[in-house]
């Protein structure tokens, strides 16, 4: 694949305390593409009720990411809701001919595998924008949003649109692509990770969760691709130690209680050589 030579991606999930001591799996995903066209980066994050909603997410991120691309690589504007409207009805399709293939009816199988949210950045030659639908978090800039939390923690789902009427995109900034220097998109895990900077990781010795601008800031997230995934399982680790002169165990839980994933796209430096 060709790809977006302004751009850059990092991007990285970890699985939420709480999820861990369910025994419940990971059910964030996130996907990227990238051509001539621009690049498209988005964040998914499944329902907690649904038994294998980290199936949906995986499928959602990949299937949004592409179609938005397509969209692009056609001569789509990025900007009008008509472009959105075809990916979300593609979508639809490619996750009803699934839920047929596993021979799962559509009220089971949006319940247990297809509810999950949507977050994205797709940065085209001209336009810039950040999409999705339900919950999350995004920082354009010095604008740091927080889509949420919604009535009863029930954000909508497109999947719902596999049974009946659903939820449709809706374009949350449009900026010029060429005021964008980095635009990060995460998951609602991720606004519990920025409330928590500054506070001391389990078992380092006095480092600190440092804040949301690192991750965009430093150069080693975009040079070794499980970067990002390492910062956030540092936060989110538990730490046990012996104390002898009390004769007991001391824990350290982790900071993360829910999954928690992100993706940062940002403008290429220039080297001093260029």
């Amino acid at each position: 694949m060709r790809e977006d030579g302004r751009f850059e991606v990092a991007a990285g999930s970890v699985t939420g305390r709480s999820h861990v001591l369910a025994g419940k799996p990971n059910q964030d995903a996130f996907a990227f593409r990238s051509g001539e066209c621009g690049i498209v980066g988005v964040v998914c994050d499944g329902c907690g009720s649904g038994a294998h909603s980290e199936i949906g997410a995986a499928m959602g991120a990949r299937v949004v990411a592409s179609q938005v691309l397509r969209e692009m690589e056609a001569g789509a504007s990025i900007v009008e809701e008509a472009t959105f409207e075809r990916v979300r009805e593609r979508l639809l399709v490619s996750l009803a001919s699934v839920a047929q293939d596993m021979g799962v009816g559509h009220a089971r199988g949006v319940a247990e595998f297809f509810l999950f949210t949507v977050l994205g950045v797709a940065i085209s030659a001209e336009r810039a924008v950040v999409f999705g639908v339900g919950d999350g978090m995004f920082v354009v800039g010095d604008e740091v949003v927080r889509l949420g939390p919604f009535p009863g923690n029930a954000p909508p789902y497109l999947g719902y649109g596999l049974s009946g009427a659903g939820p449709q995109f809706s374009i949350h900034r449009v900026l010029p692509a060429s005021a964008i220097t980095s635009v990060l998109v995460g998951t609602d895990g991720m606004a519990d990770y920025d409330a928590l900077a500054g506070a001391v990781i389990p078992g380092a010795r006095g480092e600190r969760v440092p804040p949301l601008r690192t991750f965009w800031s430093e150069d080693r997230y975009f040079r070794n691709v499980d970067a990002v995934r390492r910062s956030l399982s540092l936060v989110n680790r538990e730490v046990t130690r012996p104390i002898w002169d009390e004769r007991r165990i001391h824990k350290e839980p982790g900071l993360l209680e829910d999954d928690t994933t992100l993706l940062v796209v940002r403008r290429k430096k220039i080297s001093a050589a260029a």
